[in-house]
């Protein structure tokens, strides 16, 4: 295989795995979970390079279809069967984008009910929900904020469940810095119902986090650390946001902590942080670190 950051999903004794060749294009793989023999693969022409190479995403599966986006945008749904692409998308191209960010498109596809929702953060969108069965576009939010490389959760509040986005910050180094965003969305319309805007971190990479009780947590690297935030209905209906706390001791660069028994666990190592793996309880404090 070549390299990469991508990471596998596993179904009834069978892994998924995005590969990626440079000159060629994206691979998506199928495996034995059992002896890792390669059982079928299907690959699609997507030529090009970027900084650190390779793969970035996990795959999604649902019933019969794996889903996948590569690099440069490519969104396939295969049909596990027939290994053929049943439906594709460019999340990037297709709603403006120009050149590709400096680390690529870094999205993991999202099922949810019979959505795929994905980030696009292209000039003309943030994030877009196609028929996962037939590739129609449903739904679009507007342009949500700069470009990271985080990828849509799914977060409950009181007895509904919203669709959660980070952008990213910009400025800094000696210019004028502007927060990025913590969007909450309706998964079903893409109406946007709430947004927290002082999230500073430059290259957003981890999803949101479910904390539980209408809590949200967003970890950064790069020395950013953490901040929880809580989502709340209004008298009116409308829904607002309240940091509850901020801490530059606890984080993770590329992947979300665990929530395990009301700790959060991470693995903290930075440029300039070596921590390793670090526990903070559910108030902030943080508990210990290796």
């Amino acid at each position: 295989m070549g390299i990469g950051y991508g990471g596998p999903v596993v179904k009834d004794g069978k892994v998924y795995l995005l590969d990626r060749d440079d000159e060629v294009g994206d691979n998506l793989r199928c495996f034995d979970l059992s002896n890792g023999e390669e059982i079928w693969n299907s690959g699609y022409e997507a030529p090009g390079s970027v900084m650190f190479p390779g793969s970035r995403s996990v795959p999604a599966i649902d019933g019969d279809y794996v889903y996948s986006c590569g690099a440069f945008g490519d969104l396939y749904c295969i049909d596990v069967n027939t290994h053929k692409p049943v439906w594709n998308h460019n999340v990037w191209a297709d709603f403006g984008g120009g050149e590709i960010p400096r680390w690529a498109i870094t999205q993991c596809p999202l099922i949810y009910c019979d959505l795929l929702i994905m980030a696009s953060q292209a000039p003309q969108t943030g994030v877009v929900a196609y028929n996962k069965l037939t590739g129609d576009l449903k739904w679009k939010t507007p342009f949500l904020g700069e470009v990271g490389y985080v990828s849509p959760s799914i977060v409950k509040i009181d007895d509904t469940e919203h669709v959660v986005m980070v952008t990213a910050s910009s400025g800094g180094r000696g210019s004028p810095v502007t927060p990025g965003k913590i969007v909450g969305m309706d998964p079903i319309s893409g109406e946007v119902l709430w947004e927290y805007a002082d999230w500073v971190c430059v290259i957003p990479i981890p999803s949101a986090v479910d904390a539980g009780d209408n809590r949200v947590l967003v970890v950064g690297g790069y020395e950013l650390g953490a901040v929880m935030i809580k989502v709340d209905r209004k008298a009116d209906g409308s829904y607002g946001t309240t940091e509850l706390f901020k801490t530059e001791e606890f984080g993770d660069q590329t992947k979300p902590p665990i929530l395990y028994n009301g700790y959060f666990y991470a693995e903290y190592g930075t440029n300039n942080t070596r921590d390793g793996l670090t526990c903070m309880n559910i108030d902030g404090e943080i508990m210990w670190k290796t």
